[in-house]
């Protein structure tokens, strides 16, 4: 399409259009639903929007579920409205006004892309299509070789197209793509023949040797911190993320403004030697505790499944087993009713299912409630029994300064706190309240996370469940259309005398 388009009336995606292209695409039988009960947009896996003199790429937000999309042929001038159509694989902007690559940051899964034929000078902002295996990008801006580097990037790159970019009259072109991104196996629509490589590794291996060091060491640091990353996940699946540490600990003490000020009592010192590691031994243990618990959650989680997959199956096979009876009788135009009376045995197959999930997502959830019994009450019966012992050494610090008994100088602000017994109680029991809040607000998040997870899971389960009935409803009725459309063409011969 011509870049032109003085005399060409923009056009924006809209319900209207969309509704229109989808229409144009299915077959008859999936037509007849969609008359009835519209676009379920949610469902759509690819949708064509070439040719349409688009202007400006927007309302896709309901196709969360695409996986391709043509908008090849248009005059569009950004790339922007893509950020929730994180499923896509395949993307098509050849042919527009392009002039930046942008808005394509959530895209991460897709593999093959053309921005073929736009306005566009230089190679950014892909850092996360890790995936993409096919790009093109001939016909555009592109005039610095050197840019090339960037596609390095991406590990499963085969094919590139650069071909009618000012880049290209280069004399070294060739060999420098080639050697920089050794990955390809097609380059300009033409296959890399080994005597290219092997020149063109001969010619740039004493440039792409650092670069290879460098990017060793990066990705050895990526991996790293990557591993660390899904270890931290594991233990979130499991509520115990950070438990393995001292992590709880010192943000239990973080918080307490008086912590200091009491540490500086004779004798705390001695106390605080040890209270650390005793805490942490106790986290470590409810930390092995939890993926222990993990475990029996996953096992229970299949258990689930297993038990309503049997349940789904067998409810299917009978539903079935009721229309190839309905389908084997002799159904004539005197026998229509016999529709509604199928209709409504296989619905009374359906309709029961829903008490026998609810029935098990109960169980499960009953099941699942017992792991968030007393999750960290050590701890706290530990800052208990802490909490108990500096409130001892407080009060005896107390009463040597009142009797002037004390052998050692504290600083200005710990003797304010020694003034009387309810000043130096209420800071201990001040200190004591901070930690207990650090404690209660782990605890709260966990069994906060059990509850969320608890119910996804379930949900999720009896969502589906109410998508499958639904679903089989439709093909029900679908069915019943179809038949009455028989029954109706058929031509009844008149009685004779």
């Amino acid at each position: 399409m011509s870049h032109l388009y003085e005399n060409i009336e923009p056009n924006v995606i809209d319900d209207e259009l969309v509704q229109k292209v989808l229409e144009e695409e299915c077959t008859e039988d999936i037509g007849k639903i969609v008359r009835r009960e519209g676009f379920n947009f949610k469902d759509v896996k690819e949708l064509q929007l070439s040719f349409r003199n688009i202007l400006q790429i927007a309302n896709l937000w309901q196709f969360e579920n695409l996986t391709k999309l043509q908008l090849d042929n248009n005059i569009i001038e950004k790339i922007e409205g893509l950020e929730s159509l994180v499923h896509l694989v395949w993307l098509d902007l050849s042919f527009n006004n392009i002039e930046v690559i942008e808005g394509l940051a959530t895209l991460v899964k897709l593999q093959d892309l053309s921005l073929y034929s736009n306005r566009i000078s230089k190679i950014e902002n892909m850092d996360t299509l890790q995936e993409l295996q096919i790009f093109s990008i001939g016909k555009n801006n592109l005039t610095t070789l050197e840019d090339v580097v960037y596609f390095r990037r991406f590990k499963h790159l085969q094919t590139l197209n650069l071909a009618g970019n000012p880049l290209c009259d280069d004399e070294r072109y060739m060999l420098y793509v080639v050697s920089y991104v050794p990955n390809l196996v097609y380059l300009d629509f033409k296959l890399v023949r080994d005597s290219t490589r092997e020149e063109a590794v001969l010619q740039y291996q004493y440039h792409i040797e650092p670069l290879e060091r460098e990017e060793a060491e990066a990705l050895a640091q990526l991996e790293d911190k990557q591993a660390k990353q899904k270890e931290l996940e594991y233990h979130k699946t499991a509520f115990v993320e950070y438990l393995n540490g001292s992590f709880l600990f010192d943000s239990m003490f973080a918080e307490d403004t008086e912590a200091a000020k009491l540490a500086c009592l004779p004798g705390v010192d001695d106390l605080l030697q040890a209270y650390p590691s005793w805490f942490v031994s106790v986290c470590e243990s409810l930390f092995n505790y939890g993926l222990k618990e993990h475990e029996n959650r996953e096992a229970e989680v299949s258990h689930f499944h297993e038990y309503l997959n049997e349940v789904l199956t067998a409810n299917q096979q009978e539903g079935r087993k009721r229309i190839l009876e309905f389908e084997n009788q002799n159904v004539d135009s005197s026998e229509a009713s016999q529709l509604d009376f199928m209709f409504m045995q296989v619905h009374m197959v359906i309709s029961p299912l829903f008490p026998s999930v609810k029935e098990i997502l109960e169980e499960f959830k009953r099941n699942i409630a017992a792991v968030a019994s007393t999750f960290i009450e050590n701890c706290r019966e530990l800052e208990n029994h802490h909490h108990e012992k500096l409130l001892e050494i407080s009060i005896t610090t107390l009463e040597k300064s009142l009797k002037n008994e004390l052998d050692v100088d504290l600083p200005a602000d710990v003797q304010k706190l020694l003034v009387d017994k309810t000043t130096i109680v209420n800071a201990v029991n001040a200190s004591h309240g901070t930690r207990l809040q650090s404690i209660d607000k782990r605890e709260s998040d966990i069994l906060s996370n059990i509850y969320h997870w608890q119910n996804s899971v379930t949900e999720k389960a009896f969502q589906n469940e109410i998508d499958r009935n639904r679903n089989r409803v439709k093909e029900i009725i679908l069915f019943i259309e179809n038949l009455q459309e028989e029954l109706d063409s058929i031509k009844i011969p008149e009685a004779t005398e």
